[in-house]
């Protein structure tokens, strides 16, 4: 018996370096996913990463890396730990990014957080692909939960 996964992807039109860069670089992917994180994901290393407008942190372990080509991490977000797979497929000029999201329970709860997690992980990639082609600042994430969002953070 296996345990529900959820995989999406999308065709970010730069080149691989770049696009695996943004999803190493806090400087970069602040931009389109979390609002801060304390350090780079490397081999082995572990980071906070925190959606500021929610309140909200995680800290991520980085279990795997290969260079423009995959991030595998866990996370334990609200106390739902899981892992992540980001892979980076070379395709000309452009890269096909998947994200696959693994190790939810075989419940009605875990589902419910895997659909939740697929919906989140689609608006990253369209965050990304719109900042990393346009450079127009998304605000998917952001915008998801309005009745969320703290009061101080509206205020900015």
């Amino acid at each position: 018996m296996t345990t529900p996964s959820v995989t999406t992807g999308m065709l970010i039109r730069r080149p691989v370096s770049e696009v695996f860069q943004a999803f190493t670089e806090p400087g970069v992917t602040s931009w389109f996913w979390f609002t801060h994180a304390d350090r780079r994901l490397t081999v082995g290393s572990e980071a906070t990463w925190t959606w500021g407008m929610y309140g909200v942190s995680t800290r991520v372990a980085v279990k795997a890396m290969t260079s423009d080509r995959r991030i595998l991490i866990d996370w334990h977000l609200e106390d739902h730990p899981s892992e992540i797979e980001i892979l980076f497929e070379e395709r000309g000029r452009s890269t096909w990014v998947e994200i696959i999201n693994r190790g939810f329970e075989d419940t009605e709860d875990g589902m419910a957080a895997a659909l939740d997690a697929k919906e989140g992980f689609a608006l990253v990639l369209a965050g990304a692909k719109l900042w990393l082609e346009q450079a127009i600042e998304p605000r998917f994430v952001l915008d998801r939960f309005p009745d969320q969002v703290r009061e101080d953070w509206k205020l900015r």
